[in-house]
């Protein structure tokens, strides 16, 4: 699966999830390649479909586009997992992550 692909997934499991979606510009996206808006809440979410673990660079441009986009919450979700230094900076930054254990289960519970 590409990165796009996995963008796209993610786009259709928010909506599956009952957000109302948004892509952002595949170029110049600030960090947040989907927005996602629920009960008043909007959720920046930057996908990364990597073979490798997800480092802390993504939860640095997904903090920066928190503000950019008027955000109450970023989420980083990946098909992998992520660094221990991306989960310390995530925890103080106040980011959601989901590696692939979370993302298994939201897609057990969406898809069926």
């Amino acid at each position: 699966m590409s990165g796009t692909e996995f963008e796209e997934f993610i786009y259709d499991l928010f909506k599956k999830m009952g957000y109302s979606v948004n892509l952002t510009p595949s170029s110049g996206d600030q960090g947040i390649d989907i927005v996602a808006v629920k009960n008043g809440l909007r959720i920046g979410i930057q996908t990364k479909c990597y073979s490798n673990s997800v480092s802390n660079k993504a939860i640095q441009e997904v903090v920066a586009g928190v503000k950019h986009y008027q955000l109450s919450k970023a989420i980083v979700i990946t098909n992998n997992f992520f660094t221990k230094s991306a989960i310390a900076l995530a925890q103080s930054n106040d980011v959601v992550l989901w590696d692939r254990s979370m993302l298994e289960v939201k897609i057990n519970d969406f898809y069926k």
